[in-house]
């Protein structure tokens, strides 16, 4: 019998390892199945130009443009991710978190650029309270909720604004604070790399490190995969979805900071559209709007993903509409070859 009891100990033991080594081997193809996905969109583009079909695809200018509109988008989509990845599905007030935020950079800078970037980064923090409250502890549907909170924010800028445009030079705003707001955007490290891009590597470093070595990112997780369970374990449920959402609006902010940077002008429409391609991002990136699976990694893929795939289709000259359709297309293929993956590597509840 002690034979049989430590064999059976030791058949278990085995299974476990297999089961390891295989969650470690889906989970990589998993994450490096995107980035299959950016090379053939990269190869599409060189093969365009090269029939003659596109030009300037591969020249300098043209990839340092994929570059900065990966970055703004990659950072808006980072944040976003922690809010599925919680069990709280979208985050759909980012639009106007980012042109609202936006405008009160341009708003303060007359006292200051450190003042300016303060005051943008507390609104965004009060947005995403607001939201993680709301959701966390009343349990409000969080589609619904940042929907309407979208909504009230533009009402807010356009009666407080009156959809007026404003820029850094009306605000009597000094010359350096000027040049420290346009540098948000155009700064370079080195004279090569873009500050949009450093501030995006920062975040997918560290928010990678929070979600696998962390508490936070354990208990995050098992949130997002069962609220119920997660309370019953004596996680403070109510906290990590109000992080979460945080953490989105402050990606958020800093997205629309860079965008009124590079435009040079605080208005409504900044930020337009960046629910939709940031959770295209987050989800064709293998993030489950299930809750509690995804990876940071995979989120940067699908935001490279979106950014080459919109400039293909503008050196075709597609129009914003039309794009904006392939787009669904694609999100939607993309999703369920995602969701089919998963089934197949056994995780059916993806």
């Amino acid at each position: 019998m002690k034979k049989s009891a430590r064999e059976n100990e030791m058949s278990v033991e085995k299974q476990t390892t297999q089961q390891i080594e295989v969650s470690r081997l889906s989970k990589f193809v998993n994450d490096i199945g995107i980035y299959g996905i950016v090379l053939l969109f990269i190869v599409l583009g060189v093969v365009l130009e090269t029939t003659g079909v596109i030009k300037g695809f591969m020249s300098i200018r043209n990839m340092m443009n994929i570059i900065d509109a990966v970055a703004i988008l990659g950072i808006a989509a980072v944040g976003l991710s922690f809010v599925p990845y919680s069990g709280s599905f979208n985050d759909m007030s980012i639009p106007t978190t980012m042109a609202l935020t936006g405008i009160v950079a341009i708003q303060m800078l007359k006292y200051g650029f450190v003042v300016s970037l303060i005051s943008a980064l507390v609104v965004g923090i009060i947005i995403g309270s607001i939201n993680g409250l709301t959701v966390g502890k009343l349990g409000v549907n969080p589609v619904i909720w940042t929907l309407a909170i979208n909504y009230v924010t533009m009402g807010v800028i356009r009666l407080v604004w009156v959809n007026k445009q404003i820029y850094p030079d009306m605000m009597g705003a000094s010359e350096q604070s000027i040049r420290l707001f346009d540098d948000i955007f155009r700064y370079r490290v080195f004279g090569v790399v873009g500050l949009p891009v450093v501030v995006l590597i920062v975040m997918v470093i560290i928010a990678q490190l929070v979600l696998s070595k962390t508490v936070f990112g354990f208990q995050i997780k098992f949130t997002g995969s069962s609220k119920l369970t997660a309370k019953l374990s004596g996680i403070n449920v109510n906290k990590i979805v109000v992080i979460a959402f945080i953490l989105s609006s402050l990606a958020a902010t800093i997205s629309g900071l860079m965008i009124t940077s590079l435009g040079r002008v605080g208005a409504w429409y900044n930020g337009s559209g960046y629910d939709f391609k940031a959770m295209t991002a987050v989800v064709i990136g293998g993030t489950s709007l299930a809750g509690g699976r995804g990876s940071v990694i995979g989120v940067l893929g699908g935001a490279i993903v979106m950014g080459v795939m919109s400039n293909i289709m503008t050196l075709l000259g597609i129009g914003t509409f039309s794009q904006d359709m392939i787009s669904g297309a694609i999100f939607i293929l993309v999703v369920g070859i995602n969701a089919k993956t998963l089934r197949n590597l056994g995780r059916d509840y993806a």
